[in-house]
């Protein structure tokens, strides 16, 4: 049996690249509603995600991934759908996936249900309901 790591009892920090802080500082506290715990500009914005840091730091070059970097999960993605897209969040489709319905929601094979958004950035984010 192998031994825990070292950092099994540590907390995870998530990061974000932003090229415009003040607009990233807008959609992580107003859209999603995250707290700011600190405006660390130059540094970073750093918010509470539900007790995990997120540190959105700004940078000179951004890249967007085409893959999710961020994500949650939710008791009811409907209703957290609905509630993001009155909030102005963009929500993406994607052939094949969630392209049909009144809600941008996929089902996995694994019964899973996930729907992507997009911040001010284009970083891919995600909600999942499993």
């Amino acid at each position: 049996m192998a031994e825990k790591s070292i950092l099994n009892n540590a907390w995870p920090v998530a990061f974000l690249a932003t090229r415009h802080p003040e607009r990233a500082r807008a959609f992580y506290e107003s859209a999603l509603g995250l707290c700011l715990l600190a405006d660390e500009l130059p540094f970073a914005l750093v918010f509470d995600a539900n007790g995990t840091m997120l540190r959105i730091t700004p940078v000179q070059e951004h890249r967007p991934q085409p893959f999710t970097v961020l994500g949650w999960e939710v008791d009811s993605i409907e209703d957290t759908v609905r509630q993001l897209m009155a909030a102005g969040v963009e929500f993406a489709r994607y052939p094949g996936l969630n392209d049909s319905g009144p809600l941008p929601i996929w089902t996995s094979p694994n019964g899973a249900r996930v729907a992507w958004f997009l911040d001010p950035d284009r970083n891919v984010l995600s909600l999942t309901q499993p």
